[in-house]
């Protein structure tokens, strides 16, 4: 499939990335493939796979459920910046 420049430059602002003119063939191509690899994956028959929830057939080990050492909060906020009230304070990013 063939990306025009608009379809590279909108995929490049929905992604919030600046995209230079001279790099916009070179993604043209490179994302085309991606698109086409896609659609060929897209054509494999599949009817006789069965769905599966996890690809190995065995459980997983976990460790058992016990209480362990109790809470460690101040230990851990000894290498945070800026805590208040057990909590870590961070910078404002949405106004």
């Amino acid at each position: 499939m063939a990306l025009s420049k608009s379809d590279i430059e909108y995929i490049a602002h929905l992604a919030m990335l600046d995209v230079a003119e001279a790099d916009v063939p070179d993604y043209q191509d490179k994302l085309g493939k991606i698109i086409e690899f896609i659609d060929e994956l897209g054509q494999a028959n599949t009817n006789e796979i069965v769905p599966m929830a996890h690809p190995l057939a065995m459980s997983q080990r976990l460790r058992p459920d016990v209480v362990t050492d109790g809470d460690e909060r101040d230990h851990f906020q000894q290498n945070s910046e800026a805590t208040a009230g057990g909590l870590y304070i961070v910078p404002k990013v949405i106004e």
